[in-house]
């Protein structure tokens, strides 16, 4: 009877645990899927101060079409991106918290309306973004994107 008593003990406390490490990765996913958000309003608005806060830097950035950047040269290519109109939307984002706490990872899917060279365009494509916590602050050290053909 002692043995099944500190058996339900254990569960009890490991279900208690599990429940308070996963309402702290709701918290840190939320604010990360915000800063997500908020690089999209960036780029679009050619924000350069808000992108130098949100991208870390050694930030290493692959674009869809396979150039990769630096965080100087995305910045760089985002101040120089002609005026027209831009706009950006993620759905289906998925963070991935680590132990540590101080590290996540996430995946989605983006759409891309724009002008380019006097021509309209859209793009659909995949994305993997790796964000660390640095001095207190989330910061998005890699990221990564895939078009999606056909859709």
């Amino acid at each position: 009877m002692r043995v099944l008593f500190v058996g339900l003990l254990v569960l009890c406390a490991s279900v208690l645990l599990s429940t308070q490490s996963t309402s702290g990765d709701l918290g840190d996913g939320a604010t990360i899927l915000s800063l997500e958000h908020a690089w999209n309003q960036a780029e679009e608005r050619r924000d350069i101060r808000a992108l130098d806060e949100l991208l870390a830097g050694s930030l290493a950035y692959t674009d869809w079409d396979g150039t990769f950047m630096t965080k100087q040269q995305f910045m760089d290519a985002v101040k120089s991106r002609p005026g027209q109109d831009l706009t950006l939307a993620n759905e289906d984002e998925h963070v991935q918290m680590y132990a540590d706490g101080d590290s996540a990872v996430v995946t989605g899917i983006y759409h891309e309306k724009g002008v380019d060279k006097g021509r309209a365009y859209a793009r659909n494509g995949r994305f993997t973004d790796t964000w660390v916590k640095q001095g207190g602050s989330w910061v998005c050290v890699a990221s990564q994107s895939t078009l999606i053909t056909g859709k």
